[in-house]
């Protein structure tokens, strides 16, 4: 089947020059973020030349994408998705030693201390290095000459809409001890003009620190891009729908942001306050007022290093659920409403923000539309051929027989996605969680309805095969009169038990005939049950097949320690632990591996490159 002839609708609508441009083919690609990758070259942690080495691996396991976690200035929070700007990059993915017009020998001795320090591959980064680097790069750019880079004053130039009031932000935030721009002094506050000028006169080689980072870290990747380029992999960027509250955005552009307000999630069935996230929602009033602008600037800044750009929580376009800054942070999202709040606004709301994105950037954007979905979000995907994320485990008949839905029925429009940053890795789901339900949502829905849990809990699950507060289904509850019985009420009274069951029981037998294996499944997440898992992702309808780093490999390296500790990030839970995975194996070794060929072989049979 030829990607022209399947995927020709691409080519017609108002995404048809961001397709020509990448070409319209059955993709397959790797997704990761730097930090948890690394090569022998790496100070400390993945840095951005190590994305060369990268695209050779892609290239040799017959892969031509790489999808890259958020890569923005963190500041000291560690979280990518709560940055402290949408422009600046982060300055520990610097490589020490690629620096442009510094000559780095005088610093030998610095660098190599700082290797021994922080080195690379451990058991989850050490974020040390962030402080360490910025202490070298200060030396190093407090030794240049006077005379300044004729490129950096032209970045400086070219990049005037941010650059400048990002690197005030930060000299700002030292001045301050690090506390939030909405604690500062009033005229630092509101950026009164005259109190910026005399604060900035009075440092100016510390304004001047900030914009050189930034411009060396474009240098980085721009040439990582280029060379990318040249081998045939494209490169997709993560940009993060909301930006922190105490971000550079956020302070440069006030009037951009509904400051009384924070995002978040509405009540559901996992999360019965609803979740408050914190970030402020978008004044999209006044942002199209002024030609969308602060959204454009973005756009062009992150064309620069990535051929598509995916886009965290695309249904907050059309609509996102919004909480009075004013409400106690205990009382979660309760008490919030949906911005707009008129349901029939939501589709042209959201179509005019794609329609902005898509006339003034020449990146194919890709959506994260997972979650609770309105229905105007995906006849905009389908009309402006843009991909969504249809996840694997998820991808099932939810209404009638709980069956995984078949691979050609997945949205041609679409990134086949057998695990996400924020899931268990393919391995860990299958040993952990298939089967299972979720022990405090199971709790939550025994106390609102008077169930004695702890009396429940051993007649359904098995203690011996329950762990990570997920509950195993004991193989002897084989039917849903056996639920009733245990629970002591009327079907009419738990449907919602009874569907858990249902859905979940019989889940691994279903995956594993699904998949085609035969016989009775097997409890271990063997590279026999990883591979046909790969292979069902690969023969999907969607145009893009995109899998974490950790599902690829698990195909054929088996990793030491518990699979369930084997991942990104766990949402809602504030961990050490989250943001610091390092994959136990340099980039050098992963070229060297036997497996490379046998994903290649996977990925041609399914008609991917």
């Amino acid at each position: 089947m030829k990607a022209v002839e399947t995927y020709d609708t691409f080519l017609e609508g108002p995404t048809s020059r961001q397709w020509r441009k990448i070409g319209v083919k059955r993709r397959a690609g790797v997704a990761t973020p730097l930090f948890s990758i690394y090569s022998r070259s790496s100070v400390g942690i993945g840095e951005i030349p190590d994305l060369k080495l990268l695209g050779e691996w892609c290239s040799a396991a017959g892969m031509s994408l790489i999808e890259l976690l958020p890569m923005n200035e963190v500041g000291s929070h560690f979280a990518p998705y709560d940055a402290q700007s949408s422009f600046a990059l982060e300055p520990m993915y610097l490589s020490l030693e690629q620096l442009k017009g510094v000559q780095i020998h005088f610093f030998t001795k610095e660098i190599k201390r700082i290797r021994e320090s922080y080195p690379p591959g451990g058991r989850g980064v050490n974020y040390g290095i962030k402080r360490a680097k910025l202490g070298i790069l200060w030396e190093i750019f407090q030794a240049l000459e006077k005379k300044r880079e004729t490129a950096f004053e032209a970045f400086r130039r070219n990049q005037a809409f941010w650059l400048r009031d990002f690197a005030l932000f930060k000299v700002l935030k030292e001045n301050f001890n690090n506390a939030g721009w909405e604690d500062w002094p009033d005229g630092y506050r509101q950026k009164e003009p005259k109190t910026l000028k005399a604060f900035a006169q009075d440092r100016p080689a510390k304004v001047e620190f900030y914009e050189w980072i930034q411009w060396q870290l474009f240098e980085q990747f721009r040439e990582a891009k280029q060379a990318l380029e040249k081998k045939g992999i494209l490169l997709m960027g993560d940009l993060p729908f909301l930006v922190a509250r105490d971000s550079s955005d956020v302070w440069s552009n006030q009037d951009d942001f509904k400051l009384g307000l924070a995002a978040g999630a509405p009540p559901d069935a996992y999360n019965a306050k609803g979740q408050r996230w914190g970030m402020p929602p978008y004044d999209w009033g006044r942002i199209a007022a002024k030609g969308y602008d602060y959204l454009i600037e973005k756009l062009k800044y992150a064309e620069n290093f990535y051929d598509l750009f995916r886009i965290d929580h695309f249904v907050g376009i059309f609509r996102i659920w919004t909480i009075p800054v004013t409400e106690p942070l205990e009382k979660g999202g309760l008490h919030g409403t949906f911005d707009p709040a008129d349901e029939s606004r939501w589709e042209e709301h959201g179509r005019k923000i794609v329609s902005a994105m898509v006339q003034n950037s020449e990146m194919l954007p890709c959506a994260e539309d997972l979650g609770v979905i309105p229905e105007c979000s995906w006849r905009v995907l389908a009309e402006f051929g843009i991909p969504g994320m249809d996840v694997q485990r998820w991808s099932r008949d939810w209404d009638k027989t709980y069956d995984f839905k078949a691979p050609e029925s997945y949205r041609k429009n679409s990134v086949a996605v057998v695990s996400t940053h924020d899931m268990a890795a393919f391995s860990a789901w299958w040993e952990v969680e298939m089967g299972t339900v979720d022990e405090l949502d199971f709790k939550h829905r025994c106390e609102t309805r008077g169930i004695p849990f702890e009396e429940v809990k051993p007649e359904l699950f098995s203690s011996e095969r329950s762990r990570h507060g997920r509950l195993r289904w004991k193989k002897e509850v084989t039917d849903a009169g056996i639920v009733t019985r245990a629970l002591k009420r009327p079907e009419i009274e738990i449907g919602d038990f009874l569907e858990m069951w249902r859905s979940s029981f019989s889940e691994k037998q279903k995956f594993w005939d699904y998949v085609g294996l035969k016989g009775t499944y097997e409890e271990a997440g063997s590279p026999k049950v990883v591979r046909a898992a790969l292979e069902a992702a690969g023969r999907t309808a969607s145009v893009f097949s995109i899998q974490l780093l950790q599902d690829w490999l698990a195909l054929g390296v088996r990793f030491k320690g518990d699979p369930w500790e084997f991942r990104i990030n766990i949402p809602g839970l504030v961990s050490p632990k989250n943001w610091s995975l390092v994959i136990p194996l340099s980039l050098e070794e992963m070229l060297a591996l036997p497996l490379n060929s046998d994903l290649k072989a996977l990925n041609a049979q399914t008609g991917r490159i």
